[in-house]
């Protein structure tokens, strides 16, 4: 029956209405106190000025400042509604300019005051859409607002020609045009902080994978190959364990050095253990030649001595990368020889080993953050790096730039 239908339509409106009163997604946006408090004050300063102005000048620059109020006081969420609240501003003050040309309204003394607040109240609002609302609505609402900010002085000015009325808008639109440039200026500063954050962010998450990647995995493959080597010959397990938890205290190491580098704290990042470097690679050649069978040869140029800490850094890393992927991809190698030379602005690191795939055809680079990386921030710093097959073994070999110390 229709009466029914009806009390239940109400009942369902009821309902939705106490919905709004429980917590969880409304469909009505929270509003600030400081935004009703704002309009309360708004309108008591129309009240009061309407008295002195009249209610026809006072009524467009109290939505004006009103919806200034609001934005400024409600945050992001206010700044969704920009476009509408800044077309409401614009079309109070329009219908309010229509009226005194019509003589509908007549202006009185003091009129011109809350006129000149009200065009720089739109002036403002222009600047705002281009700084926080989407393109399409800034373009529409700005145009807007400063179009009807160019022609409030046609209230208490009466041009002579088109022309001159034409004049006289586009002079009192420049500050729209101006407020409309600084917005869209700190709109693109702002774009270029963001993209200079993603970029950096995306710069540290490359650099923490390559961290993982070299010194981790490295250390990690040396336990397995100690926890093998340790099934075999039971009459060395001590020693083995002993290594395996040496190679673990360096995986935990280079963990902990790669977590520093997630804080932004200077202190904590220059606190970090230094990354390793030449001076280093004995050690790392007495640790490689002691997990397996293969014996490091290391050679190193005294002239060496004097490369930068970044290209220290990289060759050490090139080293280690080829280490690891002799243990994986050439077991049966039994020597393997480093050679570290200085050549004019360029440090040459050349790994080289008896050994040979343990398929035919098989790629040692393994892919990810190997020596494909390592090759291409060797290309993108001028340098190069070269991995291939030799008769009977496999040499990697790497061109690094060097600035002296």
């Amino acid at each position: 029956m229709p009466w029914t239908r009806a009390v239940r339509q109400g009942f369902g409106s009821a309902r939705a209405g106490v919905g709004l009163l429980r917590p969880g997604p409304r469909i009505v946006p929270p509003v600030n106190p400081r935004q009703i408090l704002g309009l309360v004050a708004v309108a008591l300063g129309g009240v009061a000025g309407s008295a002195v102005a009249g209610a026809s000048a006072m009524l467009p620059a109290c939505v004006v400042v009103g919806v200034l109020v609001w934005v400024a006081s409600g945050g992001s969420g206010a700044r969704r509604h920009l476009m509408w609240l800044t077309g409401l501003a614009a079309a109070v003050s329009l219908a309010v300019t229509v009226a005194y040309r019509l003589g509908i309204a007549v202006p009185v003394r003091g009129a011109e005051l809350p006129g000149l607040a009200e065009s720089a109240g739109l002036f403002l609002l222009a600047g705002m859409t281009a700084r926080w609302s989407p393109v399409r609505q800034a373009v529409i609402s700005g145009v807007a607002a400063g179009a009807v900010a160019g022609v409030w002085s046609l209230r208490f000015f009466a041009p002579a020609s088109v022309l001159e009325g034409v004049g006289v808008a586009a002079f009192w639109s420049i500050g729209a045009l101006i407020a409309a440039g600084i917005g869209m200026s700190l709109r693109f500063q702002e774009a270029r902080r963001l993209r200079a954050v993603a970029e950096s962010r995306a710069a540290l998450r490359l650099q923490v994978a390559r961290d993982l990647h070299d010194f981790v995995a490295h250390d990690i493959s040396e336990m397995l190959a100690h926890a093998q080597a340790g099934q075999f010959v039971p009459t060395g397990a001590a020693d083995a364990l002993q290594r395996i938890e040496q190679a673990g205290q360096r995986a935990m190491a280079a963990l902990d050095r790669t977590v520093q580098m997630l804080h932004h704290d200077e202190d904590a990042a220059t606190a970090t253990t230094p990354a390793p470097s030449l001076t280093d690679l004995p050690e790392l050649a007495e640790r490689f030649s002691a997990s397996g069978r293969a014996q490091v040869r290391l050679t190193m140029a005294d002239a060496v001595a004097g490369a930068s800490r970044e290209a220290s850094a990289i060759a050490y890393r090139t080293v280690v990368e080829a280490l690891t992927n002799v243990r994986r991809h050439a077991p049966g190698a039994t020597l393997v020889e480093v050679t570290v030379t200085a050549e004019p602005e360029v440090l040459v690191v050349t790994v080289t080993d008896d050994g040979v795939p343990s398929r035919t055809g098989e790629q040692r680079d393994g892919g990810g953050f190997g020596l494909p990386a390592l090759a291409e921030h060797l290309t993108a710093s001028g340098g190069d790096l070269t991995a291939g097959a030799l008769p009977g073994g496999w040499e990697v070999r790497a061109r690094i730039p060097v600035a002296r110390r």
